[in-house]
């Protein structure tokens, strides 16, 4: 056990198969970059903890993993988070993380994947790459969307790309605004006809294979072929995507030098 550690922070799935793929991913990509610190997993959400509880699967929460990490020595802790904005859980994992503080020499929290045009930049340009569509066809991103005042992240990226792209994307939130009868308001103004729908999220979970890309009528697939617009689905979650893995281990980076 080394005396310095990262604790990589996510909100969770009880997907299996997205977890690996993404969440899994990321893990393991930091664990490779930072091979002389301790890494370990906590969850922020408690109902997916309880879940893969049931199934077998323990998972700590941030307080729980921290009180472990110090029983098994650490001294200084890197809080690495997954999460994409400055939310909710990025709130509650903060407020845990502070409450530790006492019983290590330092814990440092880096900040989430989406905290500045720099980080928007990477993303965008990792799905752009890594999505690749056909002539005409619009690229739409469902992000998940919160009533926390850090939404507004949503609606700045949609300015963003109009302003600098990469051309022809649109995004859209689950939950807040800007929601899908915005996203297909544009589409319709802008003329498109064909459309590649894709997750703005870590994991490509039960929001992206059902909300998204599911059967039902009220998915985003199938609203936009009700409007008349051509669309397919690449289910992939952030995680999956190196570049974005790549940028979780720079975040590291920057708060280690910054700590």
């Amino acid at each position: 056990m080394h005396d310095r550690a990262i604790l990589i922070v996510s909100f969770g799935t009880s997907c299996d198969g997205a977890r690996e793929r993404a969440i899994v991913a990321v893990e393991r990509a930091v664990r490779d970059a930072f091979p002389r610190m301790t890494c370990r997993t906590a969850f922020t959400s408690g109902m997916i903890r309880r879940k893969l509880a049931a199934r077998g699967t323990l998972i700590p929460g941030v307080t729980e993993a921290l009180a472990a990490l110090r029983g098994e020595g650490a001294r200084r802790v890197l809080v690495l988070p997954t999460h994409l904005i400055y939310g909710e859980e990025y709130d509650k994992l903060r407020v845990e993380a502070r409450a530790m503080c006492g019983a290590f020499d330092d814990i440092t929290i880096a900040k989430p994947l989406l905290a500045d045009y720099d980080d928007v930049r990477a993303v965008l340009a990792a799905i752009d790459y890594g999505v690749p569509r056909r002539d005409g066809e619009a690229l739409v991103l469902m992000g998940h969307g919160t009533a926390h005042h850090s939404n507004y992240i949503y609606a700045a990226m949609n300015d963003y790309v109009r302003d600098i792209g990469p051309d022809g994307c649109y995004i859209g939130t689950v939950e807040a605004y800007p929601a899908l009868d915005s996203v297909l308001a544009r589409l319709a103004k802008d003329g498109r006809r064909s459309a590649v729908l894709t997750p703005l999220m870590l994991v490509a979970g039960e929001h992206a294979q059902n909300d998204m890309a599911g059967d039902g009528d009220d998915s985003w697939m199938s609203r936009l072929r009700a409007a008349g617009i051509e669309a397919r689905a690449v289910v992939r979650g952030l995680g999956e995507y190196e570049a974005v893995r790549a940028l979780y281990c720079e975040h590291a980076r920057q708060a280690l030098a910054d700590a």
